[in-house]
């Protein structure tokens, strides 16, 4: 009798139990990965943005623009496909309740806000709300920008 060589089911099993468990852990790390690059790019874009609002303050005589569109850049969308947010302070005056504050209500910024919705999409006006935690914010006037968690 000859015996043949190739694998047999206990070896076709055990590397499927193998590849089952690298997939187990592969697949979370990935989406954390994927998850903290588009937080990333998102503090970058608000970052970019925000740079283009100060130079456009400068050339209009510290005059913050009433909307993104009338920046002289492209205005990117979101990594989540959706535009930034953004109010300017000054224009919509002190009683206006869309401004973003912080846990103990206090405003974000002074000048405007720039942020985007997170992956969740939604967002409340305090930070310490659950829908604004994953949000990606601009606060202290520019001086921090991350996730609102975070703040």
């Amino acid at each position: 009798m000859t015996r043949s060589k190739g694998f047999g089911l206990f070896d076709l099993m055990v590397t499927l139990v193998i590849a089952s468990m690298l997939v187990t852990l592969a697949v979370p790390a990935y989406d954390r990965f994927i998850s903290r690059a588009k937080i990333a790019k998102a503090i970058g874009d608000i970052g970019s943005l925000s740079i283009a609002i100060e130079q456009f303050r400068l050339n209009n005589q510290d005059r913050i623009p009433d909307s993104l569109d009338e920046l002289a850049v492209d205005i990117p969308l979101d990594p989540w496909g959706r535009p930034y947010a953004f109010l300017n302070i000054r224009a919509a005056g002190s009683g206006k309740g869309a401004f973003r504050k912080d846990g103990k209500l206090n405003p974000l910024n002074s000048d405007f806000d720039l942020y985007s919705r997170g992956r969740d999409g939604d967002s409340k006006g305090p930070l310490s709300a659950k829908a604004s935690r994953d949000d990606i914010v601009r606060a202290n006037d520019g001086a921090f920008i991350g996730l609102g968690q975070d703040y």
